[in-house]
């Protein structure tokens, strides 16, 4: 059965997981509330952050193309390997679910949603949205 895109990832985690994440966004951006001046280099961090969706694919991909080659290369039976591993990522897209996404949650790789709430959390610190009679910007803001 599919689930909503936006909440796929966090539905299927375990809710210790997600809490833990949580908590630790919760605490950085606490942190960097009594440390304004820091603010600036957290947000490029955060744009380079690699969120759960990068990690799976580049782990599927990675795989299945070792597949491939051992395949090609070695014995057919390597074939398997992509079939099991591109069938464990539709299962993701359509599920949001696979067998490697609570390993990497409780490595600690968060959604994009999670990633941008402590960026706009962030920026409302940082006083990017204090003029929110101009919608043009907020819009502005929430783009940086």
């Amino acid at each position: 059965m599919p689930t909503k895109s936006a909440l796929r990832v966090s539905t299927n985690t375990d809710q210790s997981i997600n809490e833990s994440i949580r908590r630790r966004t919760e605490m950085n951006v606490a942190y960097l509330a009594g440390h304004p001046e820091q603010i600036e280099r957290r947000l490029r961090e955060l744009d380079s952050e690699w969120d759960i969706e990068r990690m799976l694919e580049t782990g599927s991909a990675t795989v299945t193309l070792a597949g491939l080659i051992l395949g090609v290369a070695r014995d057919r039976k390597w074939l398997l390997l992509s079939l099991v591993v591109q069938g464990f990522f539709l299962q993701h897209a359509i599920q949001g679910w696979c067998p490697p996404l609570p390993v990497l949650r409780r490595l600690g790789f968060r959604t994009q949603q999670e990633i941008e709430q402590e960026r706009y959390a962030l920026k409302a610190i940082r006083g990017d949205f204090t003029e929110s009679s101009q919608p043009v910007k907020v819009m502005q803001a929430v783009r940086e």
